[in-house]
């Protein structure tokens, strides 16, 4: 039995995944992969199985996590945005090594044109890096599928398999065909094999062998998926069009068969090179069609030789940077483009802003009072809404560059002399990746001060819960921090005169101090509010 549900891509994965006999998911949350695990975390099925499926620290702990339960011989997805994938690579590249047992299946969610992002990196490059499959499907119908094929590929290579979405897929709703029974958890025995898993040189090696030798079983395996196709133009015009993943619809919509292109989309990968050869020998020249990097032109080049033409992003055909569209496949395929409409003039841009009543605008006020008392001062910051704190009216901090970076770059520059050095981070970040710089800078005696601003959510994904809500203080104190250096405050205006005391009283101390504003985010506060006040309704009106 089969019924049709109106999902976002997110949500296709998910349910793909709990119809797969899924045991847990692994993630920490980051747009646009966040949707996944909370559509399985609200799954009744989850709860009916006993679905693991609350949110991890980081990337790293969730993919050694799913790693965990692979071994043990249940199925496990781990969810991430793409740079959560520079925080899991080393368990991510290993578990290549390794190998799995339950299927393991890592989705990773690229964000081109940096909707909410700091790069466009694309993930493709780390399960070439990583020598497994990569999938890249097209569609929402196909996303439900292809997760669904990637465990049993996952399983049958014993390898754990990468699934590459964009935000286009991940955050946009289409009409998907699912199953209706109710799936049993997969479970195969617990791992017994120490030679395998036991990552020692000798180990390693005949690990690293055995994986390379199989690569070329793998890239003809990628021409053989159901999800491969080559489709030829009844009358073509020389010209053939390599795509794959959301580049496909593009493609697809301009109508690009009916115009005489040659068309193969590729949504596996080691690239299939004999397969690429032989469309290849149909066409006088190629355009590659993808969003992203140009990972696979590069390959096709490659493999068909400097001689052949090949267009694509690296020739600008195409944009070489951005989210591909439409309009830009259209101008590559020589195709008259009039756009569809015109932004109207008198449009005032609205950046994003910290929500009115938010504790962040308080903290940074204090802030701006008492280091304008010292025009050397440096604000580093860190991912997550405060980072708005660089913006007008605020304009109050001076660098953001990843997850846990404020704490470890203050040091740093306070290692030079610099002085004072300030932290910002919120809580979810802190306990993501701020920790250990803490323990750093508490080792090295550095002089900074630490503001670990805490709204008791993981507040820019959404509201997920935050891994150290009460335990901040006994964090800090535990790596080492003084414990009346430790301070917490309210961050509301009518405490403002004690939170500059504090700030200023920190900043005159000689070490690491950490200066706790605590105040939950107003609009999980709100949130809670509306469900109470709904439960309150149900319950009145029984």
């Amino acid at each position: 039995m089969t019924q049709i549900k109106l999902l976002l891509g997110d949500e296709a994965i998910a349910e793909g995944a709990l119809q797969s006999g899924l045991k847990g998911v692994y993630a920490y949350p980051g747009t646009p992969s966040t949707e996944i695990t909370e559509y399985i975390q609200h799954a009744a099925i989850s709860k009916e199985n006993g679905i693991h499926c609350t949110w991890s620290c980081n990337e790293k702990t969730a993919m050694e996590a799913a790693l965990g339960m692979s071994y043990a011989g249940c199925r496990s997805m781990v969810c991430m945005k793409h740079v959560g994938m520079n925080v899991a690579a080393d368990a991510f590249v290993n578990a290549a090594m390794t190998g799995v047992n339950g299927g393991l299946v890592v989705v990773a969610a690229d964000d081109p044109s940096m909707h909410s992002s700091q790069n466009e990196q694309d993930s493709r490059f780390y399960g070439k890096f990583a020598m497994i499959p990569i999938l890249e499907p097209s569609t929402q119908q196909e996303a439900y599928e292809m997760i669904q094929y990637a465990f049993e590929l996952s399983e049958t290579e014993k390898l754990p398999v990468l699934m590459r979405i964009t935000t286009r897929l991940a955050h946009s709703r289409a009409a998907v065909n699912v199953k209706t029974t109710k799936p049993e958890i997969a479970r195969k025995p617990v791992a017994d094999e120490p030679a395998s898993w036991v990552l020692l040189p000798a180990n390693a090696k005949r690990k690293n062998n055995a994986l390379t030798a199989k690569q070329s079983y793998l890239e003809k395996l990628s021409g053989e998926t159901s999800f491969f196709k080559t489709t030829l133009a009844e009358q073509s015009n020389g010209v053939g069009i390599i795509t794959c993943g959301t580049g496909y619809n593009y493609v697809m919509e301009n109508d690009a068969l009916k115009a005489g292109f040659h068309i193969m989309k590729i949504s596996q990968y080691p690239v299939p090179a004999e397969k690429v050869r032989e469309f290849a020998k149909l066409c006088k020249e190629i355009l590659i069609v993808e969003d992203g990097q140009p990972f696979l032109e590069e390959q096709v080049r490659g493999i068909l030789g400097g001689d052949y033409t090949i267009k694509g992003r690296l020739t600008g055909a195409l944009p070489r940077t951005g989210e591909l569209n439409p309009d830009h496949v259209a101008v590559a395929l020589g195709m008259k483009n009039t756009p569809a409409f015109s932004i109207p003039e008198g449009i005032v841009p609205r950046p994003p802003a910290l929500c009115q009543g938010c504790g962040h605008r308080d903290v940074y006020i204090a802030l701006n009072k008492v280091l304008a008392d010292y025009p050397n001062a440096k604000v580093f910051a860190d991912i997550g809404c405060y980072t708005l704190g660089a913006l007008p009216p605020f304009c109050a901090i001076d660098t953001c560059v990843d997850m846990g970076a404020s704490i470890t770059m203050a040091k740093g520059a306070a290692d030079t002399g610099l002085y004072p050095a300030v932290a910002v981070i919120g809580d979810s970040t802190f306990t993501h990746s701020g920790m250990t710089g803490l323990l750093d800078a508490v080792n090295d005696k550095a002089n900074i001060t630490v503001v670990i601003s805490d709204n008791l959510t993981t507040a820019m994904t959404g509201g997920q819960d935050s891994a150290g809500t009460s335990k901040f203080e006994a964090i800090c104190i535990a790596l080492g921090v003084e414990k009346d250096h430790v301070r917490v405050v309210v961050p509301l205006p009518k405490n403002m005169e004690e939170i500059t005391k504090t700030i200023k009283e920190e900043l005159v101390y000689k070490g690491v101090s950490v200066i706790i504003p605590r105040r939950e985010c107003i609009q999980t506060s709100a949130r809670k509010k509306r469900v109470e006040l709904s439960k309150r309704n149900e319950e009145e009106t029984k």
